[in-house]
Protein backbone atom coordinates (compact mmCIF):
# COMPACT_ATOMS: atom_id res chain seq x y z
CA UNK A 1 0.00 0.00 0.00
CA UNK A 2 2.92 2.53 0.68
CA UNK A 3 4.82 1.36 -2.23
CA UNK A 4 1.79 2.17 -4.48
CA UNK A 5 0.99 5.54 -2.58
CA UNK A 6 5.12 6.18 -2.98
CA UNK A 7 4.55 5.23 -7.20
CA UNK A 8 0.93 7.87 -7.18
CA UNK A 9 3.06 10.45 -5.62
CA UNK A 10 6.46 10.29 -7.65
CA UNK A 11 4.26 10.28 -10.90
CA UNK A 12 1.92 12.82 -10.25
CA UNK A 13 4.79 15.07 -9.18
CA UNK A 14 6.76 14.35 -12.48
CA UNK A 15 3.37 15.18 -14.43
CA UNK A 16 3.18 18.24 -13.29
CA UNK A 17 6.99 19.47 -13.42
CA UNK A 18 6.78 18.15 -17.03
CA UNK A 19 6.72 22.37 -18.28
CA UNK A 20 9.60 23.16 -15.65
CA UNK A 21 11.79 20.08 -16.74
CA UNK A 22 11.97 20.78 -20.41
CA UNK A 23 10.13 18.35 -21.88
CA UNK A 24 8.06 18.83 -25.44
CA UNK A 25 4.62 19.55 -23.73
CA UNK A 26 3.01 18.37 -27.01
CA UNK A 27 4.84 15.00 -26.86
CA UNK A 28 3.37 14.64 -23.44
CA UNK A 29 -0.28 15.71 -23.90
CA UNK A 30 -0.15 12.96 -26.98
CA UNK A 31 1.30 10.33 -24.04
CA UNK A 32 -1.52 11.12 -21.45
CA UNK A 33 -4.21 10.63 -24.28
CA UNK A 34 -3.19 7.22 -25.39
CA UNK A 35 -2.78 6.48 -21.46
CA UNK A 36 -6.23 7.51 -21.16
CA UNK A 37 -6.77 5.23 -23.89
CA UNK A 38 -5.48 2.65 -22.61
CA UNK A 39 -6.90 2.74 -19.07
CA UNK A 40 -10.47 3.27 -21.13
CA UNK A 41 -9.89 0.21 -22.31
CA UNK A 42 -8.08 -1.79 -19.51
CA UNK A 43 -11.51 -1.10 -18.22
CA UNK A 44 -13.46 -3.42 -20.53
CA UNK A 45 -10.79 -5.90 -20.51
CA UNK A 46 -8.60 -5.96 -16.76
CA UNK A 47 -11.67 -5.72 -15.17
CA UNK A 48 -14.72 -6.81 -17.63
CA UNK A 49 -13.09 -9.74 -19.38
CA UNK A 50 -13.63 -8.40 -22.80
CA UNK A 51 -11.35 -8.02 -25.61
CA UNK A 52 -12.42 -5.30 -28.11
CA UNK A 53 -10.44 -5.33 -31.52
CA UNK A 54 -12.29 -2.13 -32.22
CA UNK A 55 -12.20 0.14 -29.91
CA UNK A 56 -9.69 2.64 -32.33
CA UNK A 57 -13.52 3.55 -34.24
CA UNK A 58 -14.61 5.34 -30.74
CA UNK A 59 -11.28 7.17 -30.21
CA UNK A 60 -11.45 8.14 -34.21
CA UNK A 61 -15.39 8.76 -34.28
CA UNK A 62 -15.06 11.38 -31.75
CA UNK A 63 -12.25 12.85 -32.64
CA UNK A 64 -13.42 13.58 -36.33
CA UNK A 65 -16.85 14.95 -34.35
CA UNK A 66 -14.48 17.35 -32.53
CA UNK A 67 -12.96 18.41 -35.23
CA UNK A 68 -15.69 18.72 -37.88
CA UNK A 69 -17.74 20.82 -34.95
CA UNK A 70 -14.63 23.06 -34.08
CA UNK A 71 -13.79 23.67 -37.61
CA UNK A 72 -16.71 23.72 -40.33
CA UNK A 73 -19.47 24.58 -37.51
CA UNK A 74 -17.22 26.80 -35.32
CA UNK A 75 -18.03 25.30 -31.86
CA UNK A 76 -16.27 26.10 -29.07
CA UNK A 77 -13.54 23.99 -27.66
CA UNK A 78 -15.94 22.58 -24.62
CA UNK A 79 -19.27 21.94 -26.40
CA UNK A 80 -17.15 20.23 -29.36
CA UNK A 81 -15.68 18.29 -26.62
CA UNK A 82 -19.22 17.14 -25.20
CA UNK A 83 -20.09 16.25 -28.84
CA UNK A 84 -17.48 13.80 -29.50
CA UNK A 85 -17.71 11.98 -26.18
CA UNK A 86 -21.19 11.78 -26.88
CA UNK A 87 -20.74 10.30 -30.33
CA UNK A 88 -18.53 7.85 -28.75
CA UNK A 89 -21.18 7.26 -26.37
CA UNK A 90 -24.18 6.30 -28.80
CA UNK A 91 -21.87 4.37 -30.64
CA UNK A 92 -20.56 2.29 -27.62
CA UNK A 93 -24.78 1.64 -27.01
CA UNK A 94 -24.98 0.68 -30.05
CA UNK A 95 -21.68 -1.59 -30.72
CA UNK A 96 -22.53 -2.64 -27.33
CA UNK A 97 -25.79 -4.17 -27.62
CA UNK A 98 -24.38 -5.73 -30.92
CA UNK A 99 -21.14 -7.74 -29.20
CA UNK A 100 -22.50 -8.46 -25.83
CA UNK A 101 -24.75 -11.43 -27.49
CA UNK A 102 -21.78 -12.93 -27.75
CA UNK A 103 -18.68 -14.30 -26.01
CA UNK A 104 -15.28 -14.81 -26.28
CA UNK A 105 -13.54 -15.13 -29.62
CA UNK A 106 -17.01 -14.03 -31.28
CA UNK A 107 -17.51 -10.93 -29.22
CA UNK A 108 -14.10 -9.79 -30.81
CA UNK A 109 -15.02 -10.47 -33.77
CA UNK A 110 -18.07 -8.56 -34.18
CA UNK A 111 -16.15 -5.25 -32.93
CA UNK A 112 -13.47 -5.99 -35.60
CA UNK A 113 -16.09 -6.32 -37.68
CA UNK A 114 -17.97 -3.46 -36.66
CA UNK A 115 -14.96 -1.58 -35.98
CA UNK A 116 -13.72 -2.21 -39.59
CA UNK A 117 -17.71 -0.44 -40.84
CA UNK A 118 -16.86 2.80 -38.91
CA UNK A 119 -13.22 2.92 -40.70
CA UNK A 120 -14.83 2.98 -44.02
CA UNK A 121 -17.95 5.28 -42.85
CA UNK A 122 -15.01 7.40 -41.84
CA UNK A 123 -12.97 7.36 -45.94
CA UNK A 124 -16.08 7.44 -47.25
CA UNK A 125 -18.20 10.25 -45.23
CA UNK A 126 -17.94 13.81 -47.04
CA UNK A 127 -17.16 15.58 -43.46
CA UNK A 128 -14.32 13.27 -42.58
CA UNK A 129 -11.76 14.87 -45.42
CA UNK A 130 -10.76 11.38 -46.32
CA UNK A 131 -7.51 10.71 -46.71
CA UNK A 132 -6.31 13.93 -45.75
CA UNK A 133 -8.71 14.03 -42.81
CA UNK A 134 -10.10 17.56 -40.47
CA UNK A 135 -7.06 19.41 -40.53
CA UNK A 136 -6.04 23.02 -38.75
CA UNK A 137 -8.61 22.22 -35.81
CA UNK A 138 -8.52 25.08 -33.18
CA UNK A 139 -7.94 24.66 -29.56
CA UNK A 140 -9.92 27.85 -28.50
CA UNK A 141 -10.68 28.50 -25.07
CA UNK A 142 -11.71 26.96 -22.16
CA UNK A 143 -15.21 28.01 -21.19
CA UNK A 144 -14.51 31.12 -23.55
CA UNK A 145 -12.01 32.63 -20.37
CA UNK A 146 -8.92 31.00 -20.54
CA UNK A 147 -6.60 30.10 -24.14
CA UNK A 148 -5.67 26.99 -24.54
CA UNK A 149 -3.26 27.88 -27.78
CA UNK A 150 -0.09 27.89 -25.47
CA UNK A 151 1.23 24.55 -25.15
CA UNK A 152 2.05 25.06 -21.06
CA UNK A 153 -1.82 25.64 -20.72
CA UNK A 154 -2.87 23.03 -22.61
CA UNK A 155 -0.88 20.66 -21.34
CA UNK A 156 -2.29 21.68 -17.75
CA UNK A 157 -6.20 21.32 -18.96
CA UNK A 158 -4.88 17.67 -20.60
CA UNK A 159 -3.40 16.56 -17.10
CA UNK A 160 -6.26 17.69 -15.01
CA UNK A 161 -8.43 16.00 -17.29
CA UNK A 162 -5.82 12.30 -17.40
CA UNK A 163 -6.22 12.78 -13.59
CA UNK A 164 -9.80 12.94 -12.95
CA UNK A 165 -10.32 9.92 -15.50
CA UNK A 166 -7.76 7.88 -13.53
CA UNK A 167 -9.50 8.49 -10.34
CA UNK A 168 -13.07 8.21 -11.61
CA UNK A 169 -11.83 3.98 -12.83
CA UNK A 170 -10.63 3.82 -9.94
CA UNK A 171 -13.96 4.66 -8.39
CA UNK A 172 -16.30 2.37 -10.57
CA UNK A 173 -13.44 -0.69 -10.38
CA UNK A 174 -13.74 -0.14 -6.37
CA UNK A 175 -17.56 0.62 -6.15
CA UNK A 176 -20.23 -2.69 -5.58
CA UNK A 177 -20.53 -2.22 -9.89
CA UNK A 178 -17.25 -3.25 -10.07
CA UNK A 179 -17.44 -5.90 -7.82
CA UNK A 180 -19.94 -7.35 -9.34
CA UNK A 181 -17.87 -6.62 -13.02
CA UNK A 182 -15.25 -8.70 -11.45
CA UNK A 183 -17.42 -11.23 -10.68
CA UNK A 184 -18.65 -11.77 -14.30
CA UNK A 185 -15.29 -11.73 -15.58
CA UNK A 186 -14.23 -14.59 -13.36
CA UNK A 187 -17.09 -17.17 -13.64
CA UNK A 188 -20.40 -15.37 -15.51
CA UNK A 189 -22.73 -18.57 -14.98
CA UNK A 190 -21.85 -18.16 -11.16
CA UNK A 191 -22.82 -14.46 -11.30
CA UNK A 192 -25.59 -15.51 -13.59
CA UNK A 193 -26.71 -17.64 -10.57
CA UNK A 194 -26.67 -14.99 -7.84
CA UNK A 195 -29.26 -13.29 -9.83
CA UNK A 196 -27.07 -10.54 -11.57
CA UNK A 197 -27.82 -8.56 -14.87
CA UNK A 198 -24.73 -9.86 -16.16
CA UNK A 199 -25.37 -8.20 -19.98
CA UNK A 200 -26.72 -4.87 -18.35
CA UNK A 201 -23.37 -4.79 -16.60
CA UNK A 202 -21.27 -5.44 -19.10
CA UNK A 203 -23.41 -3.03 -21.85
CA UNK A 204 -22.61 -0.31 -19.14
CA UNK A 205 -18.87 -0.86 -19.04
CA UNK A 206 -18.67 -0.98 -22.63
CA UNK A 207 -20.40 2.34 -23.18
CA UNK A 208 -18.22 3.56 -20.19
CA UNK A 209 -15.12 2.22 -21.89
CA UNK A 210 -15.65 3.92 -25.65
CA UNK A 211 -17.20 7.09 -23.78
CA UNK A 212 -13.82 7.52 -21.84
CA UNK A 213 -11.59 6.62 -25.13
CA UNK A 214 -14.25 8.83 -27.30
CA UNK A 215 -12.81 11.88 -24.45
CA UNK A 216 -8.88 10.72 -25.09
CA UNK A 217 -10.00 10.89 -29.09
CA UNK A 218 -11.10 14.26 -28.95
CA UNK A 219 -8.45 15.83 -26.65
CA UNK A 220 -6.30 14.36 -28.88
CA UNK A 221 -7.95 16.29 -31.66
CA UNK A 222 -7.59 19.56 -29.91
CA UNK A 223 -4.36 18.89 -29.01
CA UNK A 224 -2.48 17.85 -32.19
CA UNK A 225 -4.83 20.16 -34.39
CA UNK A 226 -5.99 16.99 -37.15
CA UNK A 227 -8.02 13.95 -37.37
CA UNK A 228 -6.95 11.51 -40.01
CA UNK A 229 -7.85 7.79 -40.67
CA UNK A 230 -4.98 6.95 -38.39
CA UNK A 231 -7.26 7.27 -35.29
CA UNK A 232 -10.25 4.72 -36.63
CA UNK A 233 -7.72 2.38 -38.43
CA UNK A 234 -7.03 -0.97 -37.05
CA UNK A 235 -3.78 -0.79 -36.41
CA UNK A 236 -4.70 1.73 -33.72
CA UNK A 237 -6.94 -0.79 -31.56
CA UNK A 238 -4.29 -3.34 -31.97
CA UNK A 239 -1.84 -0.46 -29.96
CA UNK A 240 -3.51 -0.21 -27.38
CA UNK A 241 -4.22 -3.98 -27.06
CA UNK A 242 -0.69 -3.89 -26.93
CA UNK A 243 -0.13 -0.87 -24.19
CA UNK A 244 -2.30 -2.92 -22.07
CA UNK A 245 -1.14 -5.94 -22.41
CA UNK A 246 2.38 -4.60 -22.00
CA UNK A 247 1.70 -2.20 -18.87
CA UNK A 248 -0.45 -5.35 -17.30
CA UNK A 249 -4.56 -6.05 -17.56
CA UNK A 250 -5.98 -5.39 -14.40
CA UNK A 251 -3.82 -3.11 -12.98
CA UNK A 252 -4.64 0.79 -12.69
CA UNK A 253 -0.70 1.70 -13.77
CA UNK A 254 -0.07 -0.83 -16.73
CA UNK A 255 -1.87 1.01 -19.11
CA UNK A 256 -0.15 4.48 -18.31
CA UNK A 257 2.99 2.43 -18.23
CA UNK A 258 2.72 0.30 -21.28
CA UNK A 259 1.02 3.72 -23.20
CA UNK A 260 4.22 5.83 -22.19
CA UNK A 261 6.44 2.60 -23.52
CA UNK A 262 4.73 2.32 -27.10
CA UNK A 263 4.41 6.23 -27.54
CA UNK A 264 7.75 7.12 -26.15
CA UNK A 265 9.65 4.26 -28.54
CA UNK A 266 7.72 5.39 -31.56
CA UNK A 267 7.85 9.27 -30.76
CA UNK A 268 12.38 8.65 -30.22
CA UNK A 269 12.80 5.63 -32.59
CA UNK A 270 10.56 6.62 -35.60
CA UNK A 271 13.10 8.94 -36.95
CA UNK A 272 16.10 7.03 -36.16
CA UNK A 273 15.41 3.45 -37.63
CA UNK A 274 12.31 4.02 -39.65
CA UNK A 275 9.69 1.74 -39.59
CA UNK A 276 11.84 -0.73 -37.44
CA UNK A 277 10.82 0.99 -34.75
CA UNK A 278 7.31 -1.33 -35.46
CA UNK A 279 9.96 -4.92 -34.97
CA UNK A 280 11.31 -3.42 -31.84
CA UNK A 281 7.91 -3.02 -29.92
CA UNK A 282 6.89 -6.43 -31.68
CA UNK A 283 10.17 -7.94 -30.20
CA UNK A 284 9.34 -5.99 -26.81
CA UNK A 285 6.28 -7.61 -26.31
CA UNK A 286 7.37 -11.18 -27.41
CA UNK A 287 9.85 -10.64 -24.51
CA UNK A 288 7.60 -8.91 -22.07
CA UNK A 289 4.98 -11.70 -22.64
CA UNK A 290 7.78 -14.39 -21.84
CA UNK A 291 9.16 -13.08 -18.68
CA UNK A 292 6.05 -10.58 -17.59
CA UNK A 293 2.60 -12.91 -18.23
CA UNK A 294 0.95 -10.85 -16.60
CA UNK A 295 2.43 -7.64 -17.70
CA UNK A 296 5.52 -4.85 -16.02
CA UNK A 297 3.28 -3.52 -13.04
CA UNK A 298 1.29 -6.95 -12.53
CA UNK A 299 4.52 -9.08 -12.15
CA UNK A 300 6.03 -6.11 -9.64
CA UNK A 301 2.91 -6.36 -8.27
CA UNK A 302 3.05 -10.11 -7.45
CA UNK A 303 6.46 -9.86 -6.64
CA UNK A 304 5.97 -7.36 -4.21
CA UNK A 305 3.13 -9.26 -2.63
CA UNK A 306 4.90 -12.69 -2.27
CA UNK A 307 7.88 -10.88 -0.56
CA UNK A 308 5.37 -9.11 1.97
CA UNK A 309 4.03 -12.51 2.53
CA UNK A 310 7.57 -14.34 3.21
CA UNK A 311 8.41 -11.35 5.90
CA UNK A 312 5.14 -12.15 7.52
Amino acid sequence: MRATTYAYAAGGLFLFLVPVLGIYPVFMMQLLCFAMFACAFNLLLGFGGMLSFGHAAFLGSAAYATGWLATAQGWGSVPALLAGILVALVLGAAIGALAIRRQGIYFAMITLALGQLIYFVCVEAPFTGGENGIQAVPRGTLLGIVSLHADVTMYYFVLAVFVAVFLLIRRIVHSPFGQVLKAIRDNEPRATSLGYDTNRHKLIVFMLSATLAGLAGSLKTLVLGFATLTDVQQSTSGEVILMTLLGGTGTFLGPVIGAALVVGLQEYLSDRVGGWVTVIIGAIFIACVMSFRRGIVGELVGRIARQLARAT
